[in-house]
């Protein structure tokens, strides 16, 4: 079976999952070496109390960020597959 002759759906989740594992397997690699991603998780608008025996984080900024890029993504993805 070629790749073109998978239904689109299926295609499309395939791609998705191989560019996560494909970001997995980097971040995973340059995991502890520093460099542009660091920021993520603490940004302005990511809350973060500590108080003692007690933590909470909401990345609200870092997802909300992610999402847009997320949609930027897959509405680059629609417009390429028509």
């Amino acid at each position: 079976m070629n790749f073109s002759q998978i239904p689109p759906l299926p295609r499309l989740l395939i791609l998705l999952g191989l560019v996560l594992l494909a970001a997995g397997l980097v971040a995973w690699a340059l995991h502890g070496r520093g460099g542009w991603w660091q920021w993520l998780g603490r940004l302005p608008g990511d809350i973060r109390i500590e108080r003692d025996n007690f933590l909470f984080y909401a990345p609200i900024t870092t997802m909300l960020l992610l999402s847009l890029l997320a949609s930027l993504v897959l509405r680059l993805i629609r417009h390429w597959w028509g």
